[in-house]
């Protein structure tokens, strides 16, 4: 999939003083869906969990996307 960037969200992305926190967040808000995962019975709370990983993940690779 070929992102499309603004030239708005390279500064946000190359700044580690704003990015580095961003990249925490994302990861504790990861560690806190593993955890929920651990818990779920119901299928589709699971598919939705693992949905909400994936997203996660691919935010952790927006530098990578908008350096190029």
């Amino acid at each position: 999939m070929k992102l499309v960037v603004n030239n708005s969200i390279k500064p946000f992305v190359n700044n580690p003083e704003l990015y580095n926190p961003f990249l925490e967040e994302i990861m504790n808000r990861i560690d806190k869906v593993h955890k929920r995962l651990e818990q779920i019975t119901d299928v589709e709370e699971l598919y939705r969990a693992q949905g909400e990983i994936r997203v996660l993940r691919s935010l952790l690779l927006l530098r990578e996307h908008v350096n190029g």
